[in-house]
């Protein structure tokens, strides 16, 4: 019996079922290695080349002299202090 619903095959409509489920598999994938990707790395580190970041924090390089022996514990800690106001957690103006 031929009927209006059989007309010789699914034609070509059919290949849109795959392509379909290709491009959500490959968009989640590819969602998920940036979401992974992102999660490793953290806004203080460079991106992919293990390199320092351009321009150290205040502190961070009076912590390098401190280390070096370039100035005291006495000069340390007043110039901590200073850099603590301008830069640190609880400041409103300053880079945190």
């Amino acid at each position: 019996m031929n009927t209006l619903a059989y007309s010789g095959g699914p034609g070509p409509w059919i290949l849109l079922f795959p392509l379909f489920w290709a491009a959500v598999v490959i968009g989640g994938v590819t969602l998920l290695r940036r979401t992974v990707r992102r999660g490793r790395r953290g806004p203080w580190q460079a991106r992919t080349t293990g390199e320092t970041p351009a321009e150290p924090s205040p502190i961070t390089l009076l912590g390098r002299r401190f280390a070096a022996g370039e100035i005291d514990e006495d000069e340390y800690w007043r110039r901590l202090s200073v850099l603590d106001e301008q830069f640190g957690r609880g400041s409103k103006g300053g880079v945190a």
